[in-house]
């Protein structure tokens, strides 16, 4: 079974079936998933955290779906959204897009289609053509989940593969601590050193690599070359 990457999503879905359904099988392919019913709760959460991807339906329970997403464009956040829903008239689908929405998909609908959607939508977002990044040495796909350094095979687990990813697309950047933390654990509750752990690890695997991943106390972690560190001294 192929793995995607630890992407953070949001599914927004009334139906605790579905809900529970989604969650899983996202889960299980490798993704951080919240689960919420009711739009006063989602926008709460999109005000606190970064998502990667949005997952709305439009039948909950205090309102239409699409004022999550109209409220969403409204502050600027261009997170791209999913409609799922039983709904089928023209005129919602229409309106859904003309509000932003990026994809839509009518239940019911198969998972391994939902899932080949998501992985597009966030390559789109990532302003990729393939499910490949790639930085120095290092490659990613992040469909298999797999990772190389050097043309040697790195064996990651999840979380670790995300931090590298989130890392890899921000390579040279300031990546803010809280973002990681967000991308990896979503509303978990975790120790306060839980991402030191991890990047503490890739570290190591980085090690003899000309790799670095920086320190930047107070702002987050930058992953450099050895041609970007040279005069700000070593890296933490």
């Amino acid at each position: 079974m192929t793995r995607d990457i630890a992407m953070h999503l949001l599914v927004i879905e009334d139906d605790p079936l579905l809900s529970r359904s989604l969650a899983q099988a996202m889960t299980r392919h490798g993704y951080t998933v919240d689960a919420l019913a009711r739009i006063d709760d989602a926008i709460q959460a999109l005000r606190q955290g970064r998502f990667d991807l949005v997952l709305l339906d439009l039948g909950l329970p205090d309102g239409n779906g699409l004022d999550v997403l109209e409220w969403m464009r409204a502050h600027t956040d261009s997170t791209p959204v999913m409609i799922l829903t039983a709904r089928d008239a023209l005129e919602d689908r229409v309106r859904g897009l003309d509000l932003g929405a990026d994809d839509y998909l009518a239940k019911p609908f198969s998972i391994t289609e939902l899932e080949a959607r998501v992985r597009a939508l966030l390559r789109r977002s990532q302003q990729r053509l393939d499910n490949s990044v790639r930085f120095g040495g290092l490659v990613l796909d992040t469909r298999s989940a797999s990772a190389w350094l050097d043309g040697a095979a790195l064996d990651l687990p999840r979380r670790e593969f995300s931090l590298l990813e989130a890392l890899m697309l921000n390579a040279g950047r300031i990546v803010q601590r809280e973002a990681l933390e967000n991308r990896l654990f979503g509303f978990e509750a975790v120790g306060a050193n839980a991402l030191d752990v991890y990047v503490s690890r890739l570290r190591k695997r980085l090690a003899g690599s000309g790799l670095s991943i920086r320190t930047l106390r107070g702002l987050g972690y930058r992953l450099e070359e050895p041609r970007e560190s040279l005069g700000e001294g070593r890296p933490e």
